[in-house]
């Protein structure tokens, strides 16, 4: 999290939403073997808790049920050019969105991953154009060896971090420069956040 107060929101539900766009993040923990990451579809409970799955085989499976980990949800962000400045006397930065979430984390049982398995489809499936694609259409050989292969785990959240960098530090006549030069340099998103949300 970036240490600048200014950057920082406890909007939870501008959190929530981030979580539902983005989908997908990392989760870290320090094992044995030290420390690991692994990267993963997410989805919120809506309660104070975030889903995920792995691979049995990743090397954190092992050693998560019962850990503290950390949950990483990475928005949009990009280069901040001084050319976009009112003076330009100064030096490039990085404007970004991320979200940081600690807390123990325990172990699915099996009903628990095949309702998160059923949600992350329902979720991303209707934001794919087209017919959808439906969990039934797997065999059942198909769908129980995906299942054998994978570990599910909920992590309660006792910790958020949220970082909105989002040249808060500008005047309003350099943040709406900014926001152009963004979106002219093919970071939309990022641009529209920063019209919407650093005000």
């Amino acid at each position: 999290m970036h240490p600048n107060p200014l950057f920082r929101s406890e909007d939870r539900e501008l959190q929530e939403m981030l979580i539902d766009q983005i989908g997908f993040g990392m989760v870290f923990c320090t094992t044995p073997d030290g420390p690991r990451v692994a990267h993963t579809p997410l989805l919120s409970t809506g309660d104070g808790a975030i889903q995920f799955h792995l691979a049995r085989g990743n090397a954190l499976s092992r050693h998560l049920d019962g850990a503290t980990a950390l949950v990483t949800i990475n928005g949009p962000d990009a280069y901040v050019s001084p050319r976009w400045y009112d003076n330009r006397d100064t030096v490039p930065t990085w404007d970004y969105v991320a979200l940081e979430l600690e807390g123990r984390v325990r172990k699915m049982d099996e009903d628990g991953v095949e309702a998160l398995l059923h949600a992350l489809i329902e979720r991303h499936e209707t934001r794919v154009e087209g017919e959808r694609w439906r969990a039934e259409e797997s065999s059942e050989a198909t769908w129980n060896g995906l299942r054998k292969g994978i570990v599910g785990f909920e992590l309660e959240i006792q910790a958020r971090r949220p970082t909105f960098k989002l040249s808060q530090k500008r005047t309003d006549h350099e943040r709406e420069r900014i926001a152009l030069g963004l979106e002219l340099s093919g970071s939309p998103a990022l641009a529209h956040l920063m019209r919407t949300l650093a005000k």
